[in-house]
This record gives C-alpha cells, structure tokens and sequence, in this order.
C-alpha cells in the first residue's frame, strides 16, 4: 500500500472585510495599479529603508488605509486623499504579490510526493497516480 500525504492547501484569500470605499476611490487605485512599482514606491509610500517580502506590509498598509478612511468619513481637514489613493494602490497590488508569492498547490504536493519513502515494489509515478506492486 502507498502512502498518500493527505494534505490540501489553498491559496490565500484577500480578507473582505473593510475594504468597502466609494466607487471613485477604487477606479483610481484600479488605474494606478499600472504605475506601481513595488520597488520603489512601497519603502517611500512606508517610509522604509528596502522592500519587504511579499504580504508582509499588508496588516500596516491596512491599518494606515483605515485611519484615512475615518478622517475621511469625519470630514476631517487633515484628510489627504492623495495618500489615501496611494495607499488604496499598495494594498491591491499587495494583496496581488502575497496570492502570487504564496506556494501553488501543485508545488507543495509535488515536494509532498517527493519526500515520501518507496513502500515494497510500489512507486509513486505522479500526481495522483501509483504503480502497483503486483501486475
């Protein structure tokens, strides 16, 4: 008999929550999408020294996004919506890099598949597929 890892993984999901902002408000971090450069834009826009991992900033950009929003929802005069529209960007495009940085599931039952040991005269030859021990 051949053990099969009996694990699933997903990719992760964007948490939904908190992101409902005017429709006015999302276009423009839409089209900014395409000047985005996460190199260069994401240490200024946080005030860092390098860019961070994929995902990494995406609690703090969240946070920052939040507090915008609530001066904005106050009508408060310090508001600045250039830097809520920038932020709006980062975090789309940061939600964006940590789905594409997170593991395929392809990739870790491939690596699964691999580092299992032969059992008798059976053998692992895919995904998915075993050869049997007896013909």
């Amino acid at each position: 008999m051949t053990a099969m890892p009996n694990v699933i993984v997903f990719r992760p999901r964007p948490a939904r929550d908190g992101l409902r902002r005017p429709a006015t408000l999302i276009r423009a971090a839409r089209e900014g999408q395409s000047g985005w450069k996460r190199d260069r834009d994401l240490p200024r826009l946080l005030r860092l020294d390098g860019c961070v991992r994929p995902g990494a900033a995406l609690a703090r950009l969240r946070a920052e996004e939040a507090m915008l929003n609530d001066a904005r929802l106050r009508s408060d005069p310090a508001y600045d919506m250039r830097r809520h529209v920038l932020l709006m960007i980062a975090v789309l495009a940061e939600m964006r890099a940590a789905v594409a940085a997170a593991p395929q599931p392809d990739d870790i039952a491939k690596a699964a598949i691999g580092g299992l040991p032969q059992v008798g005269a059976s053998a692992l030859s895919g995904l998915g597929t075993a050869i049997p021990a007896h013909l």
